[in-house]
């Protein structure tokens, strides 16, 4: 056992000292050590159960024969940092959360590492940590919230979000905004739909990281108390045979989860996380990838915020094992942690509503949810998720509005100045020049609210999960390294087509070489952790790692 390294043999004496004095008896001095990841918080609504699931992990980890040793991990709530200048620390939050359990799973020599944690940077940063150190690790995802509930109709986050600007547009009341606000959110879990934290969420269970089932329960129900305590009892199995995750994240797997993804209409995040998580297993993931499989993939379930199903809807329609159910023709036989393989998985699942989750010979959309775009204004790629994209904006040629930043952006929409068929550019957002690649659900969300619907907008930095409409982010290369963003002027025309995957600035080739002649990025007075992060940052095409 990688453990007897700080309790075996004489030398150890004073390790094993240490040990005794947490109360670690002669008996448990034999036994696999393992560690527990707790993003458990009380600022964030999808961490603040977990202290109750971490403690049925540690029941199954005694029960199965194996030592628990329990450690705190950050965690941002991406809704509570949107819209502010806290948005930039929830990117750069991915790399401190790999970091800390490498550093203490290291330290300490654990032979097995289980990681509960929920929401949009917490689970990526917990892959990457189990791809990294690549000790037998498995992971608890906390479930979503219930769906708030007012008039009638089922609410989110999202619904917030948009209200905001149904106010400036003088179609709701402040009053009737903050009746939703206190009926929207009724309590623990990552929110409602569809966005980055379930869809990681469901990332893990389809590339095999986390039990089957595990995604879409939701946080308050009784079943993931039980899959917690059975993840902490299926952890002395991978200790004992020595299955380790990057013998689960392979290119296979990670193809799977990417064609779940695609079948879900998932949030745009998830392919800055899997290529992230790529990296760390030293898997060859590009964006291509995305595009290729795709294209093979039908859109099988209308989540929110495009649809009207939320993750309690999916979870009652047999979740992510009937997703596997409904695309088994195209998904490969991997393994998983559950030591099922993926097609066994498929066996024993059932798909409760073919409404919510469809055949793929009669999907919702006959390509997959989300599509790269390439072209003269992202060289090296864009994203946008088509699946929220009205039809009619497909094909959109308008001409720029540019911001300086998400804040200028925010006061031009809810002031009425931009107008239809206009395509907002907000730049200066990417992984260096935010620094932090803040999302930009604030502005969708208002666009949304507001009733446009003639009106695209493109960043080189994130939306959220939450975002729906013509919303095309992760620009590469970035306003801050010189990318094509930087030298888009108000006026000029831009195209976009997610039919023929392009998006381009309609300026002649010699005039942008005289802007370019002219062009300085904009600097910003950097401290602490984003001074850090903007120096050694990668550009969003390669997942937006840091640099080794």
């Amino acid at each position: 056992m990688r453990s007897d390294e700080v309790k075996s043999g004489y030398q150890r004496a004073p390790n094993r000292s240490l040990l005794r004095s947490l109360g670690v008896t002669d008996r448990e001095m034999g036994l696999p050590f393992i560690g527990i990841a707790n993003a458990y918080n009380t600022i964030v609504p999808g961490h603040v159960h977990l202290r109750t699931l971490t403690d049925k992990v540690k029941e199954g980890i005694i029960a199965a024969g194996g030592v628990p040793f329990e450690f705190g991990v950050i965690g941002i709530c991406d809704g509570i940092a949107m819209g502010h200048e806290g948005m930039r620390y929830s990117l750069p939050s991915r790399e401190n959360i790999a970091d800390s359990i490498e550093l203490m799973t290291e330290a300490h020599r654990f032979d097995g590492l289980v990681c509960v944690g929920t929401c949009d940077k917490i689970v990526p940063g917990m892959l990457m940590a189990a791809a990294r150190t690549n000790i037998p690790s498995i992971l608890v995802t906390g479930g979503p919230m219930l769906s708030g509930y007012l008039g009638g109709k089922e609410l989110s986050l999202i619904d917030i979000f948009e209200g905001v600007g149904k106010v400036a547009a003088g179609t709701m009341s402040e009053t009737a905004l903050q009746e939703l606000e206190c009926c929207a959110m009724p309590g623990c879990g990552s929110c409602q739909g569809l966005y980055t934290a379930n869809t990681m969420a469901c990332m893990t269970e389809a590339m095999g990281m986390s039990l089957p089932g595990c995604a879409a329960i939701p946080a308050v129900d009784a079943g993931k108390l039980r899959i917690a305590r059975e993840s902490g009892e299926r952890i002395l199995d991978l200790v004992r045979g020595n299955v380790r995750p990057r013998d689960i994240i392979t290119i296979d797997s990670l193809s799977n989860a990417i064609r779940v993804d695609m079948a879900l209409g998932g949030s745009t995040n998830t392919v800055l996380h899997l290529m992230a998580i790529a990296v760390e297993a030293g898997v060859t993931l590009d964006l291509d990838t995305f595009n290729i499989i795709g294209e093979k993939t039908p859109h099988i379930c209308h989540m929110q915020p495009s649809g009207p199903h939320s993750m309690q809807t999916l979870y009652r329609a047999g979740g992510i094992p009937a997703v596997f159910k409904a695309l088994s023709t195209l998904l490969t036989d991997t393994q998983t942690v559950s030591g099922a393989s993926v097609q066994q998985i498929v066996k024993i699942a059932v798909i409760h509503d073919a409404n919510v989750i469809k055949g793929i010979r009669s999907p919702v959309s006959p390509a997959g949810g989300l599509k790269i775009l390439k072209g003269s204004l992202a060289p090296d790629g864009a994203v946008v998720k088509c699946a929220a994209v009205p039809e009619g904006m497909w094909v959109h040629q308008g001409p720029a509005r540019v911001f300086n930043g998400e804040t200028a952006a925010m006061k031009a929409i809810l002031a009425r100045e931009v107008k239809e068929g206009d395509v907002v550019v907000i730049r200066y957002e990417g992984p260096r020049g935010g620094p932090g690649m803040p999302e930009m659900l604030s502005p969708t969300s208002a666009l949304m609210g507001l009733g446009y619907s003639n009106v695209a907008l493109v960043t080189d930095g994130r939306f959220s999960g939450g975002t729906r409409g013509p919303c095309i982010g992760h620009i590469a290369p970035e306003e801050a390294i010189g990318g094509p963003i930087a030298l888009v002027r108000n006026g000029d025309m831009i195209a976009l087509d997610l039919f023929k995957r392009t998006l381009d600035l309609l300026v002649p080739g010699e005039e942008l070489v005289a802007r370019r002649g002219t062009f300085k990025p904009l600097t910003k007075p950097l401290t602490g952790v984003l001074s850090r992060y903007a120096a050694n940052v990668g550009q969003a095409n390669l997942g937006a790692v840091l640099k080794s």
